[in-house]
């Protein structure tokens, strides 16, 4: 089953939310309780049982103490004083919520504020903590620069993922299923192989499927590990969208509503007014977008998606969230706009580093589907990197392994419980026989096992 999440869009009962947002999540555990024995309409009873399902997985996030995390930006940031962490909570830098009354900080709050606030990854004790930041930039930067020169790159990957239960979560003798992504043949994937996989894989999802995973199925055991290895090409040409090139004529698909995310709301609507204006040129419209997000919203890493019940707004009542809530925005207000958009995610993988990404397509006739990636862009608009902030309106790098064209889609075959990320794929999921597995319960390791530019 795919769970239905458009309850999501449904407003916790006041009573409820006072308690949540004070951190008695028992409290607030106990008042759903009593609400979910009366006789309640269905979207309202299925509300307060996802919000169970929430408040189990929020406070988790938050670990550390006001003291606690004073003393670790302490321990890595040079001369870190008490007066600049108020002032970070008060603009909105740092991640915190009551638990029992008591402020506690989100478990990333060192590689956040190093990874967006350039002051203070300047004073870092540990240059390791961004030596990788900026060498990351300089492959950009080179890299786009051959894509404009060349107008046609393209790289060849292979890769290793493997997923492993924590000891703590195992079960041996019980049967456990497991899903792990693999790329979308479509748009600029290439020449997809399937390498390997462990005996107990089942089936792979079709090549164009939305969210493609291969599943396997096995009776658990200590130290088991579920594999899969891939190869496959990224082809990429470099594009320059110009409005006077927009035929007058362009499609409406991708342009409606998906609850709970993509919501048109009265303050949605009204933002996409205020950026897009009188214009009617599809090109400029999207480009507006784009500006408004890169130059206006920060990045900052989030909680999980999950515990968030509309990602957009918070992102456009907060102007702060991480690369899918970017991609997220743009997409809606493209579509409340009538510009088709649709989400992109999976891998980012260089020679550096491989971690989760989220981006954004949109259309365009005649140009057919172009790339947004607003968390890049607002990292170059920061950093005062203007070819790179151009570049990605209508254009990504080569180092994308695009393992979602949809979000918020079922898997082949679907899972039976709540998957730990119920909107996107790049982790993998895991459920035995009578209950599904957070993310804190298991682990998945990307590897690179090759990377390199191959002839187009």
């Amino acid at each position: 089953m795919y769970y239905d999440l458009t309850s999501l869009a449904v407003r916790l009962p006041e009573d409820i939310a006072k308690l949540k947002w004070f951190g008695d999540f028992e409290g607030a555990k106990r008042m759903i309780g009593l609400r979910l024995k009366k006789e309640l309409p269905r979207m309202l009873r299925e509300r307060l049982k996802l919000e169970l399902l929430i408040l189990e997985r929020l406070p988790e996030q938050y670990i550390y103490s006001r003291e606690e995390a004073l003393r670790l930006l302490q321990e890595n940031i040079r001369d870190f004083k008490e007066e600049e962490l108020d002032a970070l909570r008060d603009e909105g830098a740092v991640e915190w919520i009551y638990v029992n009354g008591q402020v506690r900080y989100k478990d990333d709050i060192l590689a956040n504020l190093v990874k967006t606030r350039k002051y203070l990854a300047d004073r870092v004790l540990d240059p390791a903590l961004t030596e990788k930041k900026y060498q990351n930039f300089a492959l950009l930067d080179e890299t786009i620069c051959r894509m404009k020169e060349q107008g046609t790159m393209a790289y060849y990957f292979h890769i290793r993922s493997t997923l492993s239960v924590r000891p703590e979560w195992e079960r041996p003798g019980e049967r456990i299923r497991v899903h792990l992504p693999v790329p979308v043949e479509y748009a600029q994937v290439k020449d997809f192989r399937l390498l390997a996989a462990s005996d107990s894989m089942k089936s792979c999802a079709p090549p164009d499927y939305p969210q493609r995973t291969v599943y396997f199925e096995d009776t658990m055991a200590a130290g088991k590990k579920f594999m899969v290895e891939f190869s496959f090409e990224n082809h990429m040409s470099y594009v320059e969208p110009k409005p006077e090139k927009a035929l007058e004529s362009q499609p409406t698909f991708y342009t409606e509503e998906q609850l709970p995310h993509i919501r048109f709301t009265p303050y949605l609507r009204s933002l996409a007014a205020e950026i897009v204006g009188a214009e009617t040129n599809p090109v400029v419209k999207a480009r507006r977008i784009y500006d408004y997000i890169t130059t206006h919203v920060m990045y900052s890493f989030v909680r999980s998606y999950f515990t968030i019940d509309n990602l957009t707004e918070y992102m456009g009542t907060g102007l702060k969230g991480d690369c899918g809530i970017h991609a997220l925005l743009f997409i809606t207000l493209c579509r409340i706009a009538g510009i088709p958009a649709r989400w992109q995610a999976g891998l980012y993988a260089t020679p550096l580093e491989i971690g989760c990404h989220d981006w954004a397509q949109f259309y365009i006739a005649p140009y057919g589907w172009l790339c947004a990636d607003c968390s890049f862009g607002g990292a170059a608009w920061r950093e005062g990197e203007l070819e790179r902030w151009n570049f990605y309106f209508g254009n990504l790098e080569l180092f994308r392994v695009p393992f979602n064209s949809d979000f918020q889609h079922a898997f082949i075959p679907p899972k039976e419980y709540m998957r730990n990320d119920p909107y996107d794929s790049q982790q993998g999921e895991a459920e035995y026989e009578d209950e599904g597995l957070w993310g804190d319960m298991y682990d998945t390791v990307h590897e690179i096992l090759e990377i390199k530019e191959v002839s187009v």
